[in-house]
C-alpha cells in the first residue's frame, strides 16, 4: 500500500444525536498521510441526527472544516434499515478504501489513531486485522475503565472477546474473503467477524489507545433489555466456530439471566446471583458439551475465580 492509503469508516446511527457530533469530529479531525472515506448510515432518525450530519457536510463543502489528512470523502444516507448489521453492510458495499472499520455513533477515535493504522499496514501489509486498546467512558464522556485487550491468540477468542471493536481495522481483502458480516447477527457480528478473519489472516495487536467506547443506558453493550440476547448470541457464535460451548460464555449468560429472573430482593445479592449462575452453568455445560470440555480446565485459577463475584460492568471496565 502507498502512503495515501484510503481508510473507509462506516458509522451506523439511529437517534444518537446526543453523541453524533463528537463521533463525526473524531473522524474528520484525524491528521496524517491517508485519505478518509467516511460513510454515515442513518436508520431514519427522528431526532436531530440528520441536521448534525448535514451541518458537517456543509462545513466540508464550503471549505470551512480544516482537513489535516490527504483528503476526505463524506457520504451519508438516511433510510430505514433492518438493524445495525444491515446498515454496516450497506456502508461497506459502498466503501472505496483499502482498510475498513466501523465506529458507532456514540464512540470516538483518539487523535493519531488513523495515522497509527496507516503506518502499521504500510509496515506489515500482510496483516488482515489490526486492533488496539480502547477506554470506556460514561454518558458524559468521563473515562471509567479500560477495555481488556491482549495479544492475539486465536484459541483464546473462544472464551472472551479481547478485540475492542471501535479500535479495530481490517483490510478489504480480509473482509471480502470471509464474506463480510453475518446478516443474521445483531450483537456479536464483530466477534463473529474477528474469528473468521483470525482463522485465515494474520491479526496483530497495537499497544496504543485508539478509541473511546461509550457505555450508557441505550447502549447495546450494557442495556438490561438486550444483554441476555447479546450473551446468548456470543455463546452461539463461539460454539459454532470452535465446536464447544466455552464455560465463560455459559456463565456470563447464566449470570445475566439469573439476575433478570430472580426476585428483586434476591437479585441485589452478588452471592445469590453467583450461586444461581454457577448451578445453571454446571447444568448447561454438561448438557451442551455432554460433560466438561478439557479446554475449560485452563480457566481454573484464582483470578478467574475472583471474577465470579464481580459484575459484568466491573469485569468489562477493570473495576476493582
Amino acid at each position: 500500500m502507498e502512503s495515501s492509503t484510503q481508510i473507509s469508516i462506516v458509522t451506523p446511527s439511529y437517534n444518537q444525536g446526543e453523541f453524533l457530533a463528537e463521533t463525526i469530529e473524531s473522524v474528520l479531525s484525524q491528521a496524517g498521510e491517508f485519505v478518509i472515506d467516511y460513510l454515515i448510515m442513518d436508520g431514519g432518525s427522528k431526532d436531530n441526527s440528520v441536521d448534525i450530519i448535514r451541518y458537517y457536510e456543509g462545513l466540508l463543502q464550503r471549505g470551512e472544516w480544516p482537513i489535516v489528512c490527504h483528503g476526505i470523502t463524506y457520504r451519508w444516507f438516511s433510510e430505514k434499515d433492518k438493524g445495525q448489521t444491515d446498515a454496516l453492510m450497506k456502508g461497506f458495499r459502498l466503501a472505496s478504501g483499502d482498510i475498513f472499520a466501523w465506529l458507532n455513533s456514540d464512540d470516538t477515535y483518539q487523535p493519531g489513531a488513523l495515522q497509527a493504522v496507516a503506518d502499521h499496514f504500510l509496515e506489515a501489509p500482510n496483516t488482515g486485522l489490526l486492533y488496539g486498546d480502547g477506554v470506556y467512558c460514561d454518558q458524559a464522556g468521563a473515562i471509567i475503565g479500560r477495555y481488556r485487550t491482549e495479544e492475539f491468540v486465536f484459541d483464546k477468542l473462544a472464551w472472551f472477546n479481547f478485540i475492542c471493536q471501535p479500535s479495530t481495522f481490517f483490510t478489504r481483502e480480509a473482509f471480502e474473503t470471509v464474506g463480510g458480516l453475518n446478516a443474521t447477527l445483531q450483537f456479536a457480528m464483530d466477534y463473529d467477524l474477528w474469528i473468521r478473519i483470525g482463522r485465515s489472516f494474520p491479526c496483530r495487536y497495537l499497544t496504543r489507545v485508539m478509541s473511546t467506547y461509550r457505555l450508557h443506558e441505550a447502549s447495546k453493550t450494557i442495556s438490561d433489555q438486550t444483554l441476555i440476547n447479546n450473551c446468548l448470541e456470543g455463546l452461539v457464535v463461539a460454539s459454532r466456530h470452535y465446536g464447544w460451548a466455552p464455560l465463560t460464555r455459559i456463565f456470563t449468560l447464566c449470570r445475566t439471566t439469573s439476575k433478570a429472573w430472580l426476585p428483586h430482593f434476591l437479585s441485589r445479592s452478588k452471592l445469590v446471583v453467583t450461586a444461581a449462575a454457577i448451578i445453571c452453568t454446571v447444568v448447561s455445560s454438561i448438557r451442551l458439551n455432554r460433560g466438561f470440555n478439557l479446554n475449560d480446565l485452563k480457566l481454573l485459577n484464582r483470578d478467574n475465580f475472583r471474577k465470579l463475584f464481580k459484575s459484568r460492568l466491573e469485569i468489562m471496565t477493570g473495576t476493582k
